[in-house]
């Protein structure tokens, strides 16, 4: 694990509009990297005629301001053709101003002509313009909206969940997340591989690209203020630098963490891990237990996957609840938590529920129509 100094803390309500303005050096490194690194959820992409459409419709409305302006000051304007300037004459004046075309020796003076000039020239040079500055006009507006968007995320984040690898394992952690209730807004992917930040992206999610064994990689994640954090790369060693890091950067965080051997969970545990999942060891025992009972396998699949039928949650104790015995609750209990400590249903110390306690239970799923 590589130990890197933390960036300076944030900055206080006003730090997205500070951050455009004005930042120092570091901090200017800091939101370019972060840019860089952080891939925001897709949003609907608006039609490129819709967007010409719409720039033209802006432009129209600037011209009308502008001719207004010009006409209710027209007293202090003056015309070489006639003496007076009149609503056309203002739009004509506008049209001409505002395209920066100037004046020279050859100007339009019939009604005709000046027409011509606002209903026909004018939106060409608009539409001119338009294909020569919107190109450069469109990158700079989308920096800017990308940095504003990382900005806000990164000072409203908290309490989240950080998921450290977007492979197999850890697309299935989110799924059963999202069926847990956990809102997409609330979940942070990192991956080192450009496709798997991609992919995440495109499925509604934040992702950070970067090596997670590394503290900045986990620093942008926001790995400081996360209440959860789910560590399932490819490679066990990899998972056991991932976890010391998150566990130096954060306390408090539950780590729950994939291994695929056995003989690596004391370590991980040691690392800081409050749980570990062997994925070898699991799949094997769910091999045979298919062997001898398939329809137990089948049980055990329906219970470990949300919204299928079965459900295998964990919740607290109702106050309806406190005072009876497991067997009176609504949902099949089959374990109680009490002060940390698993206490099995037939346990002589769970038959009476306490508040405080929190249940496992067996619950159907309800179809909505």
């Amino acid at each position: 694990m590589r130990n890197e100094k933390q960036p300076p803390p944030k900055a206080g309500r006003f730090s997205i509009l500070r951050s455009i303005w004005y930042n120092s050096r570091r901090e200017a490194e800091d939101e370019a990297e972060a840019g860089r690194a952080i891939t925001m959820p897709a949003q609907a992409a608006v039609p490129p005629l819709q967007q010409v459409l719409r720039r033209l419709a802006m432009a129209m409305l600037v011209l009308a301001v502008t001719t207004l302006l010009v006409w209710l000051d027209r007293a202090g304007y003056n015309d070489n053709a006639d003496g007076k300037v009149d609503l056309l004459d203002a739009a004509y004046y506008t049209t001409v101003t505002l395209s920066t075309t100037g004046y020279g020796d050859i100007a339009p003076v019939s009604d005709a002509a000046r027409l011509t000039n606002i209903f026909v020239i004018t939106p060409l040079r608009v539409l001119f313009l338009i294909i020569l500055v919107g190109t450069t006009l469109e990158v700079l507006t989308e920096r800017t909206r990308q940095q504003v968007r990382v900005h806000r995320w990164r000072n409203r984040m908290a309490d989240h969940v950080i998921v450290v690898g977007y492979g197999t394992k850890g697309r299935h952690a989110i799924e059963t997340l999202r069926g847990q209730g956990v809102p997409l807004e609330k979940i942070v992917v990192v991956d080192p591989q450009q496709k798997a930040v991609d992919a995440a992206g495109a499925d509604g999610l934040v992702a950070v690209l970067g090596d997670a064994t590394r503290s900045r990689t986990l620093l942008k994640a926001e790995i400081q203020r996360a209440a959860r954090v789910i560590i399932a790369p490819q490679r066990d060693d990899t998972a056991t630098l991932v976890t010391l890091t998150a566990r130096q950067l954060n306390k408090r965080a539950a780590i729950v963490v994939a291994v695929r051997e056995d003989e690596n969970v004391p370590l991980i545990k040691q690392s800081g891990a409050d749980t570990v999942v062997t994925s070898s060891s699991s799949a094997g025992r769910l091999l045979g237990v298919s062997m001898a009972s398939p329809h137990v396998a089948d049980t055990l699949e329906d219970l470990m996957t949300r919204g299928s039928g079965l459900n295998l949650i964990e919740r607290p104790v109702a106050k309806g609840e406190v005072g009876r015995s497991p067997r009176e609750c609504a949902d099949l209990v089959v374990a109680v938590v009490r002060r940390k400590k698993m206490l099995d249903y037939t346990d002589p110390q769970s038959a009476q529920l306490q508040f405080g306690d929190r249940l496992i239970t067996i619950s159907r799923e309800e179809k909505t129509p």
